[in-house]
């Protein structure tokens, strides 16, 4: 639900999302699909295909999003999970949408012959719109990975701080402190706060410029000055950074800790 939540932010936080929302319900109500144009004039049909739209959007999104992360925790390959979630959200849009339409056209709208269609053309479209929404996701995580928003060939931003920041907040740059990866982002930790950006752990890390640090696990790279205490655990060990986040190191990482001085030998 974490996730999801985040996620449902980051969607919906894009200005972009809703005026293509607005636009896709402007241009159904005026064409009047399934026959809506026969029953409904041109400005209550753009009114109604709005509605639907952003609310079929927003549920069909939330749905779709918690399932699929849902499964895919439960070991169930990527893209099988992604079309079955997909599935399962247009079964709730369907019965969301039986309930909007019942209201709008009445009784007789729960005729089978209308519900039957209904139920298939939504299931179906909701699989597609979940491929293509997951596929432009993967495409959008691999130019910002690719091609950074800054020249790679400067570390550093105006300060000579590390050019990573250049993606975090005005009010949240201040002393790097850890990169941890967050699902399909990394988080960027600093003494001001954080911020997940869109971006490869291994890009994140060629952004951190001078700043002395190290890669501790395969999700998380610290800053040497912002570790205040470590501790042994077995075969692993755990790094306590100064604002009080504890960061794991994984045992492939181990001996590169120890030779910073972090750990005793």
């Amino acid at each position: 639900m974490h996730f999801t939540k985040r996620e449902m932010r980051a969607t919906f936080g894009r200005r972009g999302v809703w005026i293509g929302l607005v636009a896709a319900g402007v241009v159904l109500g005026l064409a009047g699909p399934f026959d809506t144009d026969e029953v409904m004039r041109p400005l209550p049909s753009v009114v109604y295909w709005t509605f639907i739209t952003m609310i079929g959007f927003g549920v069909g999104s939330l749905v779709s999003t918690f399932l699929s992360e849902v499964l895919r925790r439960a070991g169930v390959p990527r893209w099988p999970a992604v079309v079955v979630s997909g599935a399962l959200a247009g079964v709730v849009l369907t019965a969301l949408l039986t309930v909007v339409n019942t209201a709008v056209f009445g009784i007789g709208f729960l005729d089978p012959e209308l519900l039957v269609p209904l139920w298939i053309n939504v299931i179906v479209i909701s699989v597609i719109i979940s491929v293509a929404y997951v596929a432009m996701h993967d495409h959008a995580r691999a130019q910002a990975g690719s091609a950074p928003d800054q020249p790679p060939a400067s570390p550093m931003v105006s300060g000579g701080a590390p050019r990573i920041l250049a993606r975090v907040p005005i009010e949240k740059r201040g002393a790097l402190m850890a990169l941890s990866v967050q699902d399909h982002y990394v988080e960027v930790i600093t003494d001001r706060g954080t911020e997940l950006v869109l971006l490869r752990l291994s890009d994140a890390i060629e952004e951190v410029g001078a700043t002395p640090g190290l890669q501790v696990h395969r999700s998380h790279w610290v800053a040497i000055p912002a570790v205040a205490a470590a501790r042994r655990d077995g075969a692993k060990a755990t790094l306590t950074l100064t604002n009080g986040r504890d960061i794991p190191v994984s045992r492939t990482y181990l001996p590169a800790v120890k030779e910073a001085g972090l750990l005793p030998g």
